[in-house]
């Protein structure tokens, strides 16, 4: 399933094949946005809606295909709708008539793999009600919530969304913070942007609007110059500021001019710690300085873009790892939120800052990597220990990680 660039918390609905997935999905967002049909196998592909949920906000649920269709072009569709799974905060897993077996308990141990909370709903309860037998055999495996549900009404929709807020992960919907625990109120912080080839047309990236808005959050007043006003700044003795965040290319030019009392990281890492593996950013970032002739890095973009001369994943970064290691390396680059067969063949992975996907995301994608405990790093991370200063970067989160 193609992940667009929505951030909101997923909810997946899962289960087999004319258990209702869709009229339950109609009912949550009171319009008819799902194909019912008595002929199973009505949905294919994974489908997406927005849908409001109060006391959450927005967020997304996806319609998935039966996890018991037949046939080739079944064991497609089953194929996609475990590949969701990669993508999904909360899940739905339907069952109707009192059945619960191989497929339901094959779903909860791919829930539990990939860490998604979930509860079970028991459809169509206006024909059958859930017995006390089915609960029997659904404790002997989950301790999840079971509702028994219809769709005929909404009556059950008012504990359907009361477990979904108990469930969905707290950081999926909470409002997100750059910079709190690092920053203290009323200071100064400092956002270095620079615009080249690479920067949007006429706006600036995620992290640098998202940090603009949490200096102003946590009571700071926040200055936004291009690097080549940096010295500048400092020549006219502006007022010094608490912390200096710039984009991480500029890293060697930036580092050379801010005072080294005062902190400094990038955009790249402040965002990292809110949406990427942070603690195994830290851990594998100090690889880069033990890499050997034929070590193979994967370097994952979480976006697709157009290609410049410039592009920091596909250009700079395997330049400026071969000239620091001295070493004859091998580079592959994956994009959009798409994996390997077989990670075991790499040194290193460097995911970049993944300002399109969600957190759930992310970590999916690098879990087999982390799983096989190969190293990861990110993008700023990996430019700090290239031009010697990832200590200093790091060091505005001491207080945090201790």
């Amino acid at each position: 399933m193609a992940k667009g660039k929505d951030l909101k918390p997923h909810i997946g609905i899962f289960g087999r094949r004319n258990n209702g997935k869709s009229s339950i999905i109609n009912l949550m967002v009171n319009q008819d946005v799902a194909i019912v049909s008595p002929e199973p196998g009505t949905t294919t592909d994974p489908v997406k809606k927005s849908i409001e949920i109060f006391g959450i906000g927005p967020a997304i649920i996806v319609d998935t295909a039966g996890i018991d269709d037949t046939g080739e072009l079944g064991e497609k569709r089953v194929k996609k709708t475990y590949e969701a799974l990669k993508t999904i905060d909360c899940a739905i897993l339907v069952i109707a008539s009192n059945e619960f077996g191989f497929y339901e308990k094959e779903l909860i141990k791919q829930f539990r793999e990939f860490g998604i909370p979930y509860l079970i709903l028991h459809n169509k309860s206006d024909i059958q009600g859930v017995e006390p037998i089915t609960l029997d055999k659904i404790r002997e495996f989950s301790k999840a919530t079971v509702i028994d549900f219809t769709t005929i009404n909404n009556q059950g929709l008012e504990k359907l969304t009361d477990e979904l807020k108990r469930i969905i992960p707290e950081t999926t919907y909470q409002k997100p913070s750059l910079l709190g625990g690092i920053v203290e109120p009323d200071g100064v912080v400092l956002l270095v942007t620079p615009i080249d080839s690479e920067a949007p047309d006429g706006r600036m990236i995620l992290p640098q609007i998202m940090a603009i808005r949490d200096v102003l959050d946590n009571d700071n007043i926040c200055i936004v110059l291009k690097e080549t006003h940096l010295k500048q700044y400092f020549d006219q003795q502006m007022p010094r500021p608490q912390l200096v965040v710039t984009d991480s290319q500029a890293f060697a030019f930036v580092n050379s001019i801010v005072p080294s009392d005062i902190p400094l990281t990038s955009f790249s890492i402040v965002f990292a710690r809110l949406r990427g593996d942070f603690e195994h950013y830290i851990a594998g970032t100090p690889a880069l300085g033990k890499l050997q002739n034929g070590d193979s890095i994967l370097i994952l973009e979480s976006c697709t873009h157009q290609v410049s001369c410039e592009d920091i994943g596909r250009h700079k970064l395997p330049r400026w790892i071969k000239e620091f290691s001295g070493k004859e390396l091998n580079f592959e680059i994956v994009s959009g939120l798409n994996t390997v067969a077989d990670i075991s063949k790499y040194k290193m992975v460097i995911q970049c800052g993944g300002c399109v996907v969600t957190r759930k995301q992310l970590l999916n994608r690098l879990k087999p990597a982390v799983d096989a405990q190969i190293a990861v790093s990110n993008y700023g991370m990996t430019i700090a220990y290239l031009n010697g200063i990832f200590d200093r970067v790091m060091e505005p989160f001491a207080k945090l990680l201790q």
